[in-house]
């Protein structure tokens, strides 16, 4: 019995496979993020979101805890803040009872479901955004320094971009496109300067918040503004550039077919995505970009095995695929 965690902000996912590639349970609790306003005593936050998640999908497998081989748990803010490792490290072990199991950043879920846990690369772009890959059992990040300056292409550098343009061309040191009137419909503006009330004041600057203002930038584009489609060309090109860097940095060759794949809903985007596969394409490195196999949760416990030193093999995974769900966009396979 092999356990995947996938932590985030607003819900942590829990899944329980067996060697077979069987999903014997599943569960849903509440994000696991503990410098969330809701987490009020820190990792002890996190200890109780682990213990309602595995004790639902243990109680739905039939199982003990105890019966659970290895358990790989991606939790969002590890390794950001040093000094709370140790304590994160130790909490699933609080509720497990016993120590078969990692712990590290959930990024590294979105990597081994969409990749299958083999050498490559993944970005993730959705509120925020990151790659994480590996080669030959060393792994490397690349972006995710936060909100306030980094996060390039995610949802939320999309949104603050469309806010500046609005105020651009509220102004007119840009001519008036569908943006400014999509934003306006949206938000319920009574004036254009209403918008720093509502994004400063009633929501508090929150990421999530901004961050959700994005696809009105892809409906402006849509629409024909050329300065929102600007935006997310140039998402795209970031996200790229995201991928390449991982790529020196796992000492991949130019001439390496490099796997890659991608997940977030920023990614919905046609725009987006083609900014990005046109980057890859345009530079000297050989990508392969490949439709993401797995959901991350499901990810997180094909790693789990991988760690036991057991994995899953090909008859394993093909069961695994043939009834798991894949919640990323709709991915086509592309060689950049």
């Amino acid at each position: 019995m092999f356990l995947g965690v996938d932590g985030g902000g607003t819900k942590t996912a829990f899944c329980l496979i067996d060697s077979a590639g069987t999903i014997r349970a599943r569960a849903v609790a509440e994000g696991a993020y503990y410098f969330a306003d809701n987490a009020t005593d820190g990792v002890g936050h996190v200890v109780r979101v682990l213990e309602e998640g595995i004790r639902a999908v243990t109680e739905a497998a039939g199982i003990t805890r105890a019966d659970i081989g290895h358990a790989f748990l991606g939790l969002p803010g590890y390794g950001e803040v040093p000094g709370d490792v140790a304590a994160l490290d130790a909490a699933p072990g609080q509720v497990l009872g016993h120590r078969r199991y990692a712990c590290d950043n959930d990024m590294i879920c979105g990597w081994a479901g969409s990749l299958g846990a083999v050498d490559g690369i993944n970005v993730i772009s959705g509120t925020g955004s990151m790659t994480y890959g590996e080669r030959h059992g060393r792994g490397i990040r690349t972006g995710g320094w936060s909100e306030l300056f980094s996060d390039e292409g995610s949802a939320y550098w999309i949104a603050t971009r469309g806010l500046n343009l609005f105020s651009r061309m509220s102004d007119g040191r840009l001519p008036e496109g569908p943006l400014a009137g999509v934003l306006r419909r949206h938000l319920g503006l009574t004036t254009d300067l209403e918008v720093i009330d509502v994004v400063l004041n009633r929501w508090q600057g929150h990421r999530s918040e901004i961050a959700s203002l994005s696809p009105l930038v892809v409906e402006a584009a849509g629409l024909g503004d050329t300065e929102a489609a600007a935006v997310l060309t140039g998402a795209g090109r970031e996200l790229a550039l995201l991928v390449d860097s991982a790529r020196r940095g796992l000492g991949f060759s130019p001439g390496e077919p490099v796997p890659v794949s991608y997940s977030g809903g920023v990614f919905r985007s046609a725009a987006v995505l083609d900014a990005f596969t046109t980057e890859l394409r345009g530079g000297t490195a050989e990508y392969e970009l490949r439709q993401p196999l797995f959901e991350p949760v499901v990810g997180a416990a094909i790693y789990a095995a991988k760690l036991a030193g057991t994995p899953l093999g090909a008859p394993a995974l093909a069961a695994l695929r043939s009834t798991s769900e894949i919640t990323t966009p709709e991915n086509h396979h592309d060689t950049a």
